[in-house]
């Protein structure tokens, strides 16, 4: 069972007053600007109704001079996909000597590229699903042959963006070169017939569980954004046993890839029963209606509780 530390009350104005000035830092450059510029707006408002000092900037080639120029004291990172979420924002905050939410470089870059990810998780020995990573010579039957049905994703990236399905060798192949407009590397996952679900983590504390049902093939980009029919499903329908289990495996993935701050865990759990790791997202979208903030609300946790949480965790963090 995983021990799950219960955070102290929050003084939000004790707390709004150490963490000073902050910045939210938004949109970026990816394929993943559009959700980035929604997740941002929500923090934004959310630190402003608190009474924060609070700034934005919305992240492109004079991200440097703003920063200079805002001189914040915490850079709260609401960036999904390259730039953002990939260490790279992270290592310039560093040099700049400026507190930022989140993880840090290196666990940014490896939860960022799937293949690396995996492989942390299978040296300990955390179920993931079997994969091949391809290339414009791949043995396209051979490929199903091993995997049978695939998942083809992009290494990195997020937002389940040019991901695809398929059991067959002439799909898989067009489905790879589709792929490649998201990322320079694609691979094909084994895919899992059975149940997702998606649970947040913060430093030592496991937010609720979502178990997630659409009618769609897989929980694709239109699933998560667009689809009315989607349902989320919390608590999830899962024995106490079978939560404790799936909640082992998601703080065992944090911690494998040397986390910290909020990420957000996705996982299958297949018709047999084993949880298999799917990704881990170091920065969950964060728009009122993304799945760790629906997740919180439905334990009575409102948006900018959410935030203060996450304020107060950094707090925490830099005290260590």
């Amino acid at each position: 069972m995983v021990k799950k530390k219960l955070m102290k009350p929050i003084n939000k104005k004790d707390l709004l007053a150490k963490i000073g000035h902050v910045v939210v830092l938004r949109g970026g450059v990816s394929s993943e600007r559009e959700i980035s510029l929604a997740s941002g707006a929500a923090v934004f408002a959310g630190l402003q109704r608190l009474g924060a000092q609070v700034s934005e900037i919305d992240v492109t080639h004079d991200v440097i001079e703003r920063l200079v120029e805002l001189k914040p004291d915490l850079a709260f990172i609401a960036l999904h996909g390259q730039n953002g979420e990939d260490g790279v924002i992270q290592g310039l905050l560093e040099v700049m000597g400026i507190t930022y939410t989140g993880s840090g470089v290196l666990s940014s870059a490896l939860a960022m590229n799937k293949i690396v990810s995996k492989q942390v998780w299978r040296q300990r020995e955390l179920k993931t699903p079997d994969y091949e990573l391809l290339n414009a010579h791949s043995d396209w039957g051979k490929v199903i042959e091993k995997l049978h049905k695939v998942v083809v994703k992009p290494v990195s990236g997020g937002s389940s963006l040019g991901i695809s399905m398929t059991r067959s060798s002439t799909e898989l192949k067009s489905y790879y070169e589709e792929a490649l407009d998201y990322g320079s590397e694609v691979f094909a996952e084994q895919c899992i017939e059975g149940v997702e679900f998606s649970t947040g983590v913060l430093g030592d504390e496991i937010f609720p569980t979502l178990q997630l049902e659409t009618s769609r093939q897989f929980f694709d980009y239109e699933a998560k954004y667009i689809d009315s029919n989607t349902k989320i499903i919390c608590p999830p329908k899962l024995s106490g046993n079978e939560l404790d289990e799936l909640e082992d495996l998601v703080s065992q993935a944090y911690k494998s890839l040397k986390c910290k701050g909020l990420a957000r865990v996705d996982v299958m759990r297949e018709s047999g029963g084993d949880f298999y790791l799917l990704e881990l997202n170091t920065i969950p979208g964060l728009t009122e209606h993304s799945f760790v903030p629906s997740a919180m609300k439905a334990v009575g946790v409102d948006y900018d509780d959410m935030l203060l949480k996450i304020l107060q965790n950094e707090m925490d963090f830099i005290k260590q």
